[in-house]
């Protein structure tokens, strides 16, 4: 137990002195804050920072042997031109105050800002792992730039130089259609306007999207190019539709967004250089490949030519082709006509056989009909043959010659005849000759043969 000894004089000076309530303490506290610390400049690093619902931001503000309290309402907080997180330090302008309700000081900040370039790249690191690790920056992602882009859309200032540049540089390499979607490139506001640019040629009828946009800014410091290293920019150029090619600041500036976009341009200029090629050495390289193509179709078709030729000069001649068949032929030839020859042999040989068995049935044939003509001229032989008239009493005359004797003046002339009659014959003479000299009569014709 701890004693403590209050002198009455102490206490009696006390008791002389006002009382003053709890809140008129602290409300005279803030009037004596306030008008000592009406505006102040800390410098600090950002610790427990969060936003209400209401838009208001509460963190606090520390070094390595204070920290002090701080709020932003809503309207300073939309105008920020960067997200503030913890471990960012920070340069906050504002009015040191008092909250009564827990008795604590604080400051309200009415602008902050990054400390130096060292923050900046901090922040700027803090977003880039963030976004790599969502794979926004992934190569595989990275899309290749149309070959000659009918259409080209530019997302830049349309005051600067910028775009002058990149105008004049598409119009020396291959004139093309330029959208230009005019965005302010540095301030407050310049972020949203630059992604919602970016949107809006993706959202675009198919028939009037370019087919390639280019985001461009000239050079400056860190800070002057801080939009293009915003969030909302960066996720936009990665979700965009149309290849993309960043061309923020000059050679040595890089943003986010380089990252983001499926190519990085060293310069506004190069990026127009990037987006299409030089119309002459096009035509050059159209003409040189043409070139190309027919002296590969003359050079293939002269060595098909030489191969045909080494071929044609393996293959037989014709002669030696067809002789054999010739040879074939007529050795084919040949053996059909001992074929043919023999198959007549063999067909007489089957006839004659076949002759010869027919052969007796024929002569009998012939025989027969032969038989029946003989036997119809031996009738009529018969009918003609004048001994069988000497049966009826009739006497045939011949001369001693043999020859017939048919007039009564040849037998007178001839004198001594022969008589035959059916059962033989008698000679006999004529008793008067005749008057005159005896002339022998002329012999009668011979009768032909009938058989």
């Amino acid at each position: 137990m701890v004693e403590t000894n209050i002198l009455p004089e102490h206490i009696q000076h006390h008791d002389n002195a006002p009382e003053l309530s709890v809140s008129e303490l602290a409300f005279a506290l803030k009037r004596v804050v306030e008008d000592s610390f009406g505006q102040v400049r800390l410098r600090g690093e950002i610790s427990g920072y969060k936003r209400a619902a209401s838009g208001h931001a509460y963190l606090t503000l520390k070094d390595d042997k204070a920290c002090i309290d701080a709020v932003m309402w809503k309207a300073g907080v939309a105008s920020l031109p960067f997200r503030p997180e913890d471990g960012i330090e920070v340069i906050a302008t504002g009015k040191l105050t008092t909250y009564p309700g827990r008795s604590k000081y604080q400051i309200v900040i009415e602008r902050l800002e990054l400390a130096g370039e060292g923050a900046l790249m901090l922040l700027l690191e803090k977003l880039k792992a963030k976004l790599a690790a969502e794979g926004l920056f992934e190569t595989a992602r990275k899309r290749k730039l149309p070959f000659l882009p009918r259409h080209i859309g530019v997302v830049t200032s349309p005051t600067g130089a910028v775009i002058r540049d990149i105008l004049h540089r598409l119009e020396d390499r291959c004139p093309t259609r330029v959208t230009v979607w005019p965005v302010q490139v540095q301030g407050q506001g310049a972020a949203e306007q630059v992604a919602a640019a970016v949107a809006g040629f993706s959202a675009m009828p198919e028939g009037e999207r370019p087919q390639l946009v280019i985001v461009a800014r000239g050079g400056g410091s860190i800070e002057d190019l801080w939009a293009f290293n915003e969030e909302v920019v960066v996720r936009a150029v990665a979700a965009s539709a149309i290849p993309i090619v960043s061309a923020v600041g000059h050679e040595t500036d890089t943003t986010l967004c380089d990252y983001a976009a499926d190519m990085r341009a060293p310069t506004p200029t190069a990026a127009a250089e990037m987006a299409v090629p030089v119309r002459a050495e096009l035509r050059a390289y159209v003409r040189d490949q043409g070139g190309r193509m027919e002296r590969c179709a003359r050079r293939y078709h002269e060595r098909g030519t030489e191969r045909l030729s080494a071929l044609a000069r393996l293959l037989p001649t014709p002669a030696s082709l067809l002789d054999p068949q010739r040879q074939r032929v007529d050795d084919y030839g040949e053996r059909l006509r001992r074929g043919l020859g023999r198959r007549v042999a063999d067909a007489r040989g089957e006839l004659a056989q076949a002759s010869g068995a027919l052969r007796p049935i024929l002569l009998q044939t012939k025989l027969g009909r032969a038989s029946d003509r003989l036997a119809a001229v031996w009738r009529l032989a018969q009918s003609v043959n004048p001994d069988n008239v000497l049966k009826r009493g009739y006497a045939r005359v011949e001369s001693k010659s043999g020859k017939t004797v048919s007039s009564a003046a040849d037998a007178r002339a001839t004198g001594a005849l022969t008589l035959y009659f059916a059962d033989g014959d008698v000679d006999a003479r004529v008793e008067r000759p005749p008057s005159g000299p005896k002339r022998e009569a002329p012999p009668a014709p011979s009768q032909p043969s009938l058989l």
